[in-house]
């Protein structure tokens, strides 16, 4: 949440935990990911939330994205407690970019049962950027992307690592990790190692979900040189995800998922490189990433759905900082992919893709006003690949315009006023043109329509901060309008395998909401915190589009015990309410959707390092959550309408040992 977000994200250094106490005037000198570079957090026209490493430590959750979906326009997608997809302000699917390594995220977005692959462990803070982005990454990022940073580099001369693990009581869920990271004479390196797996989550309703276990490993290694020419990394990781299939019946309660379940593996090599010049910096980034997909639903040796995805993505930018308040960028980035079906079931055909952007973006510090925008046009050439009875072939290009122009004043001694105007472009993917077939895990039968037209939105946004001595208060709100927002919706028919049809259509869509947070600390220690956020959307003078979340209430009272303490350091107590509103706004055509109740959760939590002859030598943390075992299920559940409920009860214990 922004109110409680942030350390300085594009930091090159490493902190001692005794250096990231928060104070919230600081906020304003946070460092993010800016259109023309690194800017401050004060110079952004659009709403930016900052999760901070000391935010991540202090909540539960079973993946990345359930650790951030607390966030003010944050949302997730679930199925049970291992699988989660980002939603920001009413928008997910292809429709977010999520950066991971400093390239985007690269699986299979348009699919509904599997989730992001990233470990958090090995994610040091997060940025949210809300509203269209696509001047920065191009098609699909409509809604906002989600930036995951990695470990700062060490400060020189200097090297360590950590030992963390984590056990939950609800599924048994037990973790641990092992890192280690170094700057000597110019040379950086860094490796992690994580392990994860839990049993099926149980709730007052359900009792134990049958196959909702899982397990998780993860691998990642990062060499590179520093000097004064600029600096060169090799990043690689490994992702390895098992998780079972909730089908709403069965006996498997334990942690081996039993048929169905999923493979997923995801390998990643990322070049990071940049020059400095006599005027900039040049940036030279290109990454290779294979996804590999499988399902196995009556054997456990041959898959059914088969799905390989490699990507390669390159970004090329010149970025600088000249007099007169200019800060410039321009350059070319875009993606090859292909995709193949190796299993003997299919959904989506087999597809090349390439894409290419050509950018130059702007800020220009005119008195007190920031001003920010930049233009962006994009190329997407598409080919689908036929398979007799099944896939017709089929090419399409798809060209897009971004456009995007903000301004940014404080206003005396307290406020400060954003407004942006942005223009968006999302392709349709392989799924919305030419899916045919079975998505398992969805109750559906899905056919795609390759006549679609690519989305375009315009959104306009609007916020004011105020900040004082003793309260803090953040507002936005934005209006958007997309032409061809494309959904799944049924058609009224059944499939042979006695499954619900449901068609890819379009229509003009039309979207509002904001965020409103307010943070009270009439003492130093003392913080009293709550935001509510909401989104309502429709099509123009129709239907309520689908999975839209419920307007929501969450509020924080925490005691910030000691900072600077001898033995106790950084300790808090924390009480939270977590309040989901009736969603009575859904897509009701042919029963697509149904209404979802509201529901309050309460959570606590406990914290500290623990300071041993002036050096910290663990940190513990004690998370609840659903303290009082409410039975409930999200809007945005994929198995809501099942009659499955989320998790009940949970108590997480983390300790983080530094080496």
């Amino acid at each position: 949440m922004l109110l409680l977000g942030g350390t300085a994200a594009a930091q090159e250094h490493r902190q001692d935990s005794t250096d990231v106490f928060y104070k919230h005037l600081e906020l304003k000198e946070i460092v993010v990911t800016g259109l023309a570079g690194d800017a401050k957090m004060k110079e952004m026209s659009a709403p930016v939330s900052v999760v901070r490493p000391a935010d991540l430590a202090a909540r539960a959750s079973g993946n990345i994205i359930s650790a951030i979906a607390a966030e003010p326009g944050v949302s997730e997608i679930t199925t049970g407690g291992g699988i989660s997809k980002p939603v920001i302000r009413g928008m997910g699917y292809n429709r977010v970019v999520v950066v991971s390594d400093g390239i985007r995220q690269e699986g299979q977005q348009w699919g509904d049962e599997h989730g992001i692959e990233v470990d958090g462990a090995g994610v040091h803070s997060v940025e949210i950027l809300k509203g269209p982005a696509s001047l920065m990454y191009g098609s699909d990022a409509l809604a906002g992307i989600i930036i995951f940073h990695p470990e700062p580099i060490r400060m020189p001369g200097t090297a360590g690592g950590s030992v963390s693990t984590e056990y939950q009581t609800n599924n048994g869920l037990a973790t641990y990790s092992l890192a280690t990271d170094g700057n000597l004479g110019g040379w950086v390196w860094g490796a992690r190692f994580s392990d994860k797996y839990a049993r099926a989550y149980k709730n007052a309703g359900n009792g134990p979900v049958a196959n909702s276990g899982f397990r998780q490993r993860a691998a990642q290694a990062l060499v590179g040189k520093n000097g004064s020419w600029g600096y060169s990394r090799l990043r690689l990781s490994y992702f390895h995800l098992t998780p079972g299939m909730i089908e709403g019946e069965g006996d498997n309660f334990g942690y081996t998922p039993a048929l169905p379940f999923q493979q997923v593996r995801h390998y990643k090599v990322v070049s990071d490189n940049t020059v400095r010049l006599p005027l900039g910096n040049l940036k030279l980034l290109v990454g290779w990433q294979m996804n590999r997909r499988q399902e196995f639903e009556e054997s456990p040796a041959e898959p059914g759905l088969d799905f390989r995805l490699n990507t390669l993505n390159y970004d090329f930018r010149w970025q600088a900082t000249l007099e007169h308040g200019w800060k410039l960028a321009a350059g070319l980035a875009g993606m090859g992919q292909k995709s193949d079906n190796l299993g003997d079931e299919y959904l989506i055909p087999a597809y090349g893709l390439f894409d290419a952007g050509l950018f130059a973006t702007a800020t220009k510090t005119l008195g007190q006003w920031t001003l920010s925008g930049g233009i962006r046009a994009d190329l997407r050439w598409l080919h689908s690949e036929p398979l007799e009875g099944r896939f017709e072939a089929f090419s399409r290009r798809f060209p897009g315009i971004s456009a995007s122009l903000g301004a940014v004043r404080p206003l005396g001694k307290y406020f400060v006023i954003r407004a942006n105007v942005a223009r968006g472009f999302r392709a349709p993917n392989l799924a919305e043109l030419g899916s045919n077939g079975e998505h398992e895990g969805t109750f559906r039968y899905e056919l795609g329509n390759k006549d679609l037209k690519p989305e375009y939105s315009l959104q306009g946004d609007l916020g004011v901060d105020f900040t004082s001595k003793y309260i803090s208060v953040q507002a936005s709100a934005f209006a958007s309008r997309i032409d061809n927002y494309i959904f799944a919706a049924r058609n009224g028919e059944w499939a042979d395998e006695g499954l619900p049809v449901y068609v890819f259509r379009s229509g003009l869509a039309q979207l509002y909401g904001g965020e409103f947070g307010v943070d009270v600390h009439p003492l130093h220690q003392l913080h009293l915190s709550s935001a509510f956020s909401c989104v309502y959307a429709s099509e123009a003078g129709g239907d309520n589009l689908p999975l839209i979340p419920a307007p929501r209430l969450f509020s924080e009272l925490k005691w910030e015990i000691s900072h600077g303490g001898k033995v106790f350091n950084n300790a808090f107590v924390a009480l939270n309410l977590d309040w989901n509103l009736r969603q009575d706004r859904f897509y009701a055509r042919d029963n697509t959707e149904t209404a979802t109740p509201a529901y309050l959760l309460l959570g606590a939590s406990a914290g500290t390092d623990v300071v041993i002859k002036g050096k910290t030598r663990f940190s513990l943390y004690i998370i609840g959550t659903n303290l009082t075992d409410a039975v409930y299920a999200p809007h945005l559940s994929r198995l809501k309408d099942a009659g499955i409920y989320n998790m009940g009860r949970n108590l997480t214990f983390k300790l983080v040992v530094p080496i």
